[in-house]
């Protein structure tokens, strides 16, 4: 009798279709649960920059360029006005002090002069005259007084006698006061000659007094016009390098106006500008530095200047120990213009990468090198060459530090 065969339920084709969907629902359950969902990105490694996060020293300075100005110069201003009637100098010539530059003429102030020269001398004429009238006088009323005083005696005389005589009833009494009237009379006007006399010297003294001042007064003020005459020519009041003449023969110069400097080649300053941003930490007494035929030299700042123009301002540094032989006005030099004191700190170097994150992320390269993850970091001070990491990297970790522009908002970079 035949056994009916029982069809088995687990067959190989079925055993291998059951074990292979499990491996698809088992790779997709990983793949959810474990694989990387990150936005990618391929990029070209040899078309971006890696830096390597290092560990150093951080020095606070920024780099500005500066100019080399003489440590002093003087400007040319006229102090009178007037027309350019000679140049003897031009821009560049070297100069000694005393040098004329140029002669400036001034009608005006010429024909005042000689009016005033012209008064001067009326005055010490009449001064002279006074004076000799005044000696003259003294004769006369000297002459006048000997001669009442030999009346006065004649008069004396006959008084005394007539007196005695009258006395004596020798003369008639009216006689006798006729005489004495007389005697008195010249004793009288004698007095009042002495008190004329007295007035008209105090009165002459007193105008030759006020002459004598007047004329004074007068010389010094024809000084002065002189003397203002004489700037009529400028000369160079120190040594140096005329570096400028802003004037021509037969232009017109206005008083105050500036027509050059000159340069004192004795020492120079480097004047750089300075971003505004820094303003509130740059003051006189910082150390600078540049670099100059291969050799380091040292500058100190001298001088902030606080006006801010297109937000910049100006400090001017001279040099700390010694000045670069062969320096020339108007030479420029990028300066490393020190900040604060240095200190040791993990160091990225400066890349365009802070332009599109402000520092607030970077892409870290794995330990494979095969790609690049975003990572939050926090960045400290910058320098030109170097921003101090604060936190989120570790020293030798690398880092893209070029442009993230063509990254979008990628969190992988593959190369």
């Amino acid at each position: 009798m035949d056994r009916k065969i029982e069809k088995k339920y687990w067959s190989k084709k079925r055993i291998t279709l059951v074990s292979g969907g499990a491996v698809v629902a088992l790779l997709l359950i990983y793949n959810l649960i474990f694989a990387d969902h990150r936005s990618k990105l391929n990029v070209e490694k040899d078309k971006i920059t890696i830096s390597k996060v290092t560990r150093g020293t951080f020095d606070t300075y920024i780099a500005v360029t500066a100019v080399v100005l003489p440590l002093k110069t003087i400007r040319l201003d006229a102090i009178v006005g007037g027309y350019v009637s000679q140049k003897y100098l031009e821009g560049g010539s070297m100069v000694k002090r005393g040098d004329s530059i140029l002669r400036l003429q001034n009608q005006n102030m010429e024909m005042e002069f000689v009016n005033h020269e012209t008064e001067i001398y009326r005055l010490i004429n009449e001064l002279q005259n006074t004076r000799q009238t005044l000696k003259q006088n003294r004769f006369t009323m000297q002459q006048t007084l000997n001669e009442l005083d030999f009346q006065i005696d004649q008069a004396k005389d006959l008084y005394d006698r007539n007196k005695q005589l009258v006395d004596e009833k020798i003369v008639a009494r009216q006689d006798y006061i006729k005489y004495k009237l007389d005697y008195e009379r010249l004793v009288k006007q004698k007095q009042i000659e002495i008190e004329s006399q007295k007035f008209q010297e105090e009165n002459a003294k007193i105008q030759i007094e006020r002459l004598e001042s007047t004329i004074s007064r007068t010389q010094r003020n024809l000084q002065l016009m002189k003397d203002n005459m004489n700037n009529l020519v400028l000369k160079a009041p120190i040594d140096g390098q005329l570096s400028s003449v802003d004037a021509e023969v037969g232009g017109s110069i206005q008083a105050g106006q500036n027509i050059g400097q000159i340069d004192d080649l004795n020492g120079f300053k480097m004047r750089a500008e300075v971003d505004e941003h820094y303003i509130s930490r740059v003051f006189p007494g910082l150390k600078a530095s540049f670099e100059f035929n291969s050799k380091n030299y040292e500058l100190v700042i001298i001088k902030v200047y606080p006006e801010v123009k297109n937000g910049r301002f100006n400090v001017d540094m001279k040099f700390d120990k010694e000045t670069p032989d062969g320096i020339r006005r108007g030479q420029s030099s990028p300066i490393r213009l020190e900040l604060g004191k240095s200190s040791a700190a993990l160091l990225l170097p400066v890349g365009g990468f802070f332009s599109d994150t402000g520092g607030n992320w970077v892409y870290v390269v794995d330990k494979s090198g095969k790609r690049a993850v975003k990572r939050n970091i926090s960045l400290g001070q910058k320098n030109p060459q170097f921003f101090e990491i604060l936190e989120g990297l570790e020293e030798g970790e690398q880092v893209i530090t070029s442009s993230y522009e063509n990254f979008g908002d990628k969190e992988v970079l593959v190369f």
